[in-house]
């Protein structure tokens, strides 16, 4: 019989956010697969855990995918955790997860922290709707695609960041939507937990009398100032354009559907049957 794959949450800084679930299921499986087992020894430690270890990252998670699939397929239970918060989001761990639902090998969420929920909690915007993004790339090409995504959408836009690179993406943002109101938090859960909100040119005047340090989360505001202009020209276009334009947001076609029918003044019937009919007409 095969063994469960569990994907648990751990703390983003305080371990006192640890739940109790998170804590026997780490006691009770045959192996924890870790992003950094130094890291993760301070939470077993404190937890008085003493489940066997081995390491899993971005470097060796093909080749370790297969020998944990390995223990699974002979019925050992295995835990998987990133240095903090929850596996997969901006970490290690989706490979895993899909080969166990490919065998099917029974996978089990144990939920946690998170520091991009943690954050958008906090900078008091309007994120009913929102776009996360994660870590930008490294290269110039992959910054500024990551940052022209932020500027086309009118949803928040999440981004994890690092100390060093942070005024230097503030930067960027400054010179190419500098209305754009920026929440960025540091230090969620700690005791020096911290949130500012204002224009990139606002945050690194901030920076230059208090170089940063941690990691943070920083969360680009929508483009509200221009939606009414872009509104204007979708609705004089093509119906299945306005939908698509809402569909690319993030929005489900049903959603995308009814936010058509409010620009127009229309139905959302008569938005259903028009795109209905324009796909029954299209050549294939």
């Amino acid at each position: 019989m095969n063994g469960t794959l569990y994907a648990v949450g751990t703390p983003i800084g305080n371990l006192e956010d640890m739940s109790f679930r998170a804590v026997d299921t780490l006691k009770k499986v045959d192996i924890i697969a870790a992003e950094d087992t130094r890291h993760t020894i301070k939470l077993l430690n404190h937890f008085d855990i003493h489940t066997k270890m081995v390491a899993y990252h971005q470097y060796n998670e093909k080749g370790e995918t297969q020998k944990l699939m390995a223990h699974l397929v002979k019925g050992s239970n295995v835990a998987l955790v990133s240095d903090a918060g929850m596996p997969v989001i901006s970490d290690p761990g989706y490979i895993l997860i899909a080969a166990c639902r490919e065998a099917g090998i029974p996978v089990s969420v144990i939920p946690g922290p998170n520091a991009a929920l943690a954050a958008v909690v906090l900078s008091g915007m309007d994120c009913r709707h929102f776009t996360f993004y994660g870590f930008l790339g490294k290269q110039n090409k992959a910054i500024r695609e990551g940052l022209e995504q932020a500027k086309a959408s009118f949803y928040p836009t999440v981004f994890y960041e690092t100390p060093h690179r942070i005024q230097k993406i503030l930067e960027r943002i400054d010179g190419a939507m500098p209305e754009r109101i920026i929440s960025i938090s540091r230090e969620m859960t700690k005791q020096y937990e911290e949130t500012r909100k204002g224009t990139a040119a606002d945050h690194l005047a901030w920076f230059n009398d208090h170089p940063p340090k941690g990691e943070f989360v920083m969360i680009v505001d929508g483009g509200k100032a221009v939606v009414s202009d872009a509104i204007t020209a979708l609705c004089q276009g093509k119906i299945e354009d306005h939908v698509g334009y809402y569909s690319r947001q993030g929005l489900s076609e049903k959603e995308a559907m009814k936010a058509v029918a409010k620009d127009r003044k229309i139905s959302k019937r008569a938005v259903y049957e028009q795109v209905k009919i324009k796909e029954k007409t299209e050549p294939f």
